[in-house]
C-alpha cells in the first residue's frame, strides 16, 4: 500500500489486526496524552516491522503512524504473522533480529539526545534522517516542535538553531 504524506498507517488504539512491513519512506509515530499533548515519539523507516509492541502478541497501537513523505508499506495480517510466529522456527530469530534493530536505533537515539549542545544534536538528527529522507529537508518533515521534541529543545530553540 501506498501512502503519501499526511496519511495515517495505524491510529492510537487500534487492535493491531495488522501488521506492516515498511518498505519505502518514513512515518513518525506520536501519541496523543489526556491533557492533550501531542508527542512524537519515534520515527519508522524501511526496514521495519511494526507496531513494535505487537510482533510477539496483540497490543492496541500506542501511538498514531503518519507518512512524512510518500511511503509504502506492506500490509501482513496479525493473524497470520502469530500463525508463522508459532509454527515456523525461523520466525521467532526474524522477529529477535527485528527488536534488535530498534533496540540499537533506540541506544543512536539516546546518545544523541546525551552528546553535547542543541546544535549538534539537530546536526546529528539531520545527518540520521539524510539516510532516508531522498534529499527532503528535516523542516519539510517535521515541525519544529517535532524536532524539538526529537533532541530535547523548545521549539524556540530550534527556531534559532535553523536561523543560526
Amino acid at each position: 500500500m501506498i501512502l503519501h504524506k499526511g496519511e495515517i498507517l495505524f491510529r492510537q488504539g487500534d487492535s493491531c489486526d495488522t501488521l506492516y512491513h515498511i518498505k519505502s519512506g518514513l512515518f513518525k509515530v506520536t501519541r496523543l496524552h489526556e491533557n492533550g499533548n501531542i508527542v512524537l515519539f519515534n520515527i519508522l523507516y524501511p526496514g521495519e516491522t511494526v507496531p513494535h509492541h505487537s510482533l510477539i502478541s496483540p497490543k492496541e497501537a500506542h501511538g498514531t503512524a503518519t507518512a512524512l513523505m510518500s511511503s509504502e508499506a506492506q500490509p501482513i495480517p496479525a493473524s497470520e504473522w502469530y500463525r508463522q510466529l508459532r509454527e515456523e522456527p525461523g520466525k521467532a530469530m526474524e522477529v529477535a533480529l527485528l527488536l534488535q534493530e530498534k533496540v540499537r536505533f533506540m541506544q543512536t537515539r539516546l546518545d544523541h539526545l546525551t552528546i553535547g549542545s542543541p546544535a549538534e544534536r539537530l546536526e546529528l538528527l539531520i545527518k540520521w534522517l539524510r539516510d532516508y529522507s531522498h534529499g527532503v529537508p528535516l523542516t519539510e518533515l517535521l515541525t519544529q516542535e517535532e524536532i524539538g521534541q526529537l533532541i530535547g529543545v523548545r521549539r524556540e530553540t530550534v527556531n534559532r538553531l535553523l536561523r543560526g
